[in-house]
């Protein structure tokens, strides 16, 4: 159970032994991909502990306070993965996002217009509703998992950067351009393909441009979950990812390269690792 954080700090401090059981900077690298929760915490508000001391997954009550002056307490497991689809910066303050999407409240009807008032006798269940089955987009060609094809529902690029990634990346290596889908094995959000920011066919490697975007909510909490089933995804039907990660984001796999921003440097160093993927002497013969 989360407990204050007078008391875990005091708890920590008897564990560890130490006056400051988690030295100032300790975990800065981990909160740094979340820039909307640095804004939010303050330590004054938090016995003076600063939140590089906090471990992300500490089960500890923080008080937090949003742009809007709103003041509310979370953990900071609840706080990095309280995102979602949003885009806004007050997807981070419970109060923010109610009155942005307030709830639907639905009139149930009265006893009396009920057919089947009378409950249920002693030890009958009533069978629940079956769930309608998931809609499958049926755009995808039928080809074998792992095929990788051009798709019409893939969308555009979403920023210049990943351009010029491709720009760069295809310049150097002649594989298939115009490729933009991956056929998978089961559903992933109601489509059996995913849409890598990159394919190469010929090594069967898709390469994902990752940022934190503009308001830092990309690619963290559930966005980063979802990250993680296309991997998933792609790793199952023999492909592999490598992920180019901007702002501090953590590496989600073995092969993923963390990047201050793009250059020929860091061209060199992900055709480095295509080539440790596959193998220098494949790779090298797509080398312009």
């Amino acid at each position: 159970m989360a407990e204050r954080v007078e008391a875990w700090w005091a708890r920590r401090q008897w564990s560890k032994g130490a006056e400051i059981p988690y030295a100032v900077g300790a975990y800065r690298q981990v909160w740094a991909a979340y820039p909307a929760l640095i804004r939010q915490y303050h330590p004054e508000l938090n016995a003076g502990i600063a939140l590089s001391q906090v471990p992300p997954a500490a089960d500890v009550l923080l008080l937090w306070q949003c742009d809007a002056g709103h003041r509310f307490a979370a953990t900071p497991t609840e706080q990095r993965s309280r995102p979602g689809r949003e885009r806004r910066r007050s997807a981070w303050c419970p109060e923010c996002s109610e009155s942005a999407a307030p709830r639907r409240v639905v009139a149930l009807p009265m006893r009396e217009s009920v057919d089947d008032p009378s409950p249920p006798p002693a030890g009958v269940i009533r069978a629940r509703r079956p769930r309608k089955p998931m809609t499958v987009c049926e755009k995808t060609p039928d080809l074998p998992p792992g095929e990788a094809f051009t798709s019409v529902c893939a969308p555009r690029p979403a920023s210049r950067v990943e351009d010029r990634v491709r720009a760069d990346l295809f310049d150097r290596l002649a594989f298939t351009p115009g490729v933009n889908a991956v056929r998978v094995g089961r559903p992933f959000f109601h489509h059996l393909e995913v849409w890598p920011d990159l394919v190469l066919p010929e090594v069967r490697i898709a390469v994902e441009y990752d940022s934190i975007g503009r308001h830092g909510l990309e690619h963290v909490g559930h966005r980063e979950q979802a990250d993680r089933r296309k991997d998933r995804a792609l790793r199952s039907v023999g492909w592999e990812v490598v992920r180019l990660r901007t702002g501090r984001l953590e590496p989600l796999g073995p092969y993923d390269l963390q990047l201050s921003t793009w250059n020929r440097a860091a061209l060199e160093r992900l055709i480095a690792t295509i080539r440790g993927i596959r193998g220098p002497l494949f790779v090298d013969a797509y080398v312009r």
